[in-house]
């Protein structure tokens, strides 16, 4: 089973054991640059003066991830290991302009769209809609990403088609993103 989830929504969300002990709360989630899956969690202390933590939650070390907390199997699933990227050049999309490949400025990146199953990865961003989407202009919307990405830090580079698979809720986002990506190998 897998479920859709906006990556700043596990922001905050406490790391538990099995046996139902608090670690940590959730600060921050760490990508792979090129393969956009989920790499791990930057963690917090929880309370009133938490701050961040040496430790750090591989995501191989997640047991699950719902909508409640991050479930680890016990105490031992923390790290003071970096948690590893590729070193590739994607680094934070964030407040990134989304542009088609022909050049048509779709809005400015707010967050990414997670695919949570046996692992995490961005299947798409959510992002405030530019004059370019009239209709959306200033709304939230869900733009699916294709198995490749172009990502800097000022812009993430979507095929123009990409328009025709934008949503406005999470509630059919996943079909969209399948849709989107049957059609690109469609096209290869």
């Amino acid at each position: 089973m897998t479920i859709l989830l906006r990556a700043r929504n596990a922001v905050g969300r406490p790391v538990v054991t099995l046996d139902g002990e608090e670690l940590a709360l959730v600060r921050d989630v760490v990508f792979s640059d090129t393969e956009a899956v989920v790499t791990g969690f930057t963690l917090a202390k929880g309370g009133l003066f938490g701050g961040p933590i040496k430790e750090v939650l591989p995501w191989s070390a997640v047991h699950a991830l719902g909508p409640d907390a991050v479930m680890v199997r016990d105490r031992g699933a923390l790290t003071r290991e970096a948690l590893r990227g590729d070193g590739g050049a994607g680094g934070d999309v964030l407040a990134s302009r989304v542009l088609t490949d022909t050049g048509v400025d779709l809005g400015e990146v707010t967050d990414a769209v997670l695919q949570v199953g046996a692992e995490a990865r961005i299947v798409g961003y959510e992002f405030e809609a530019s004059p370019a989407l009239s209709e959306r202009k200033g709304r939230r919307q869900y733009i699916p990403a294709p198995e490749t990405l172009s990502v800097s830090e000022q812009a993430l580079m979507v095929p123009a088609g990409a328009v025709d698979y934008v949503r406005d809720d999470l509630a059919g986002f996943g079909e969209a993103v399948e849709d989107f990506r049957a059609r690109l190998r469609d096209q290869r």
